[in-house]
């Protein structure tokens, strides 16, 4: 994972009333902090930092900040606050990183093939579309993707399956469901409108000898 550049500006002012002035000059308050250093007040560019979420996504963003004062800020994303609407950036959250350190990010799930599986009817069910992984910055992938060609209906692919290799581990305590290939919901409701059939004929059979 490359780091992005992005310019930022030191802030000294805080507080709801500087933020509301921040925003409405089409711009974003933030802050980076981390355990070397002292939490930095800043000012990102509303534009900028939005045309990067929308070609990256939001998970496991990785910044090389150039603050305008010369010093620059090797740091992730962290949070982003949004307003009530979600429409726009309220606060953002950037954690300095050191390169050589293994960092928890969350990156999205991805499939890839078709489920043999599928072509008998059965459907693709994803259970977990983010996992959490611990790895150094720069082996950050930007999804996992597995393959799921040879699932058939039943199957499922565990956490305990995936392979990323010695750079990257998944945090995980139970080894839960990633993926799975379900039979079709067709099936499930015939099996149950055979099951009241029987339960109709059962009741017909023992009610015939009363009426006689």
């Amino acid at each position: 994972m490359e780091l992005i550049e992005l310019n930022v500006k030191k802030r000294e002012t805080q507080g709801k009333g500087a933020a509301r002035k921040i925003r409405a000059a089409n711009a974003i308050p933030a802050i980076v902090y981390g355990a070397k250093n002292e939490p930095v007040m800043l000012t990102v560019d509303t534009p900028d930092f939005d045309k990067i979420i929308r070609e990256n996504g939001t998970s496991g963003l990785f910044f090389d900040l150039k603050i305008d004062d010369g010093e620059a800020r090797s740091v992730m994303l962290k949070d982003i606050q949004m307003d009530t609407w979600g429409l726009n950036y309220v606060h953002i959250d950037f954690h300095e990183i050191d390169m050589d350190t293994k960092v928890s990010v969350t990156v999205p799930v991805e499939t890839e093939g078709v489920s043999a599986g599928s072509k008998e009817g059965g459907m693709l069910q994803i259970i977990r579309r983010e996992l959490d992984i611990l790895c150094k910055p720069k082996h950050t992938p930007e999804s996992i993707v597995l393959d799921i060609s040879g699932l058939n209906i039943g199957d499922a692919i565990h956490v305990e399956d995936i392979d990323l290799g010695d750079d990257i581990e998944i945090p995980h305590e139970v080894n839960f469901t990633v993926i799975t290939i379900v039979p079709p919901a067709s099936d499930s409701e015939e099996d149950v409108e055979d099951d009241d059939d029987d339960d109709e004929e059962e009741v017909i059979e023992e009610a015939a000898p009363e009426a006689e």
